[in-house]
């Protein structure tokens, strides 16, 4: 492997190098030892009863199955979106995937507004809602398919590009082989893109479990029943119960540290596939 060389000074090397670390540390490192030290900063005690406290607990098992709905529902749905796009040309083709980016060009706060207008009382669908007696806002279900909506694009972003890489050449193969259709997505397209599955589902993960705007708008804040982890934080600051708000809001920077965990472990088994089977990930 050649080494890559510059013309630069070392100083400017080792300017550059201290400026990024400078700015990583003061954006990411400091504010997140900040929440640490307040949370703890009324002592142990004190953490401990705000992260057990019967909301901070709903809260965090809300949080959690609606960030597992996610997984699961966008796992199979990116699957589906991004096979159909890299495996074929069809009308639409460009418009599907325009669509797909959507949620990153709306606001989240949009996005629960776009709801209320489908949803609410009185809502498109609102009135046919309420005579069936089914609740959509504020409750689980609206805060599940806000989730769904801001987190769809991560696991389609990271498959398809893998999808295109690897081409189709062992899926044509095992069909010319005899192989049927769910066979070939098992055995033969899942296992080459594995890793970019992974790594679409840890992102979908950690913005599901990190949520705020869109869920503020259609959980209607009621405590015990449609906060999830963020709302609950936020209102616990208002109330200024600050330590208790910077210790629910420590248990969302270790869920944040154990996905960037996984995300670098999933990007380290990525790479060492690539390099031992000379196929891309």
């Amino acid at each position: 492997m050649s080494r890559i060389t510059t013309t630069e000074p070392t100083w400017v090397k080792w300017t550059l190098i201290g400026t990024a670390l400078g700015a990583m540390a003061l954006v990411l490192i400091v504010p997140l030892v900040a929440v640490f030290w307040e949370g703890l900063a009324a002592g142990w005690n004190v953490y401990w009863a705000a992260v057990v406290d019967a909301d901070a607990r709903h809260a965090l098992w809300l949080t959690l199955a609606a960030a597992g709905i996610s997984l699961v529902v966008n796992g199979v749905a990116g699957i589906a979106a991004a096979w159909a796009i890299a495996r074929f040309r069809f009308p639409g083709r460009s418009l599907l995937i325009t669509a797909i980016e959507l949620p990153f060009s709306v606001s989240p706060v949009v996005v629960g507004l776009l709801f209320v207008l489908l949803f609410g009382a009185h809502g498109w669908f609102g009135p046919m809602l309420a005579a069936h007696d089914v609740k959509i806002l504020f409750a689980m279900p609206g805060i599940v398919l806000a989730t769904l909506f801001i987190t769809f694009p991560f696991v389609v972003r990271e498959l398809l590009p893998v999808m295109e890489a690897v081409g189709s050449e062992e899926e044509e193969a095992a069909r010319v082989l005899g192989a049927r259709g769910w066979h070939i997505l098992w055995r033969v397209t899942l296992p080459n893109v594995k890793w970019g599955l992974i790594y679409g589902l840890i992102l979908c993960s950690a913005r599901a479990i990190g949520e705020f705007g869109a869920v503020s708008v259609v959980s209607g804040h009621i405590r015990g029943e449609t906060n999830t982890m963020p709302l609950h934080v936020e209102i616990l600051y208002n109330d200024y119960q600050y330590n208790a708000a910077f210790a629910c809001a420590s248990v969302l920077c270790l869920t944040a540290l154990v996905t960037l965990a996984l995300k670098a472990v999933v990007e380290w088994r990525a790479e060492r596939a690539l390099k031992q089977g000379g196929k891309t990930p």
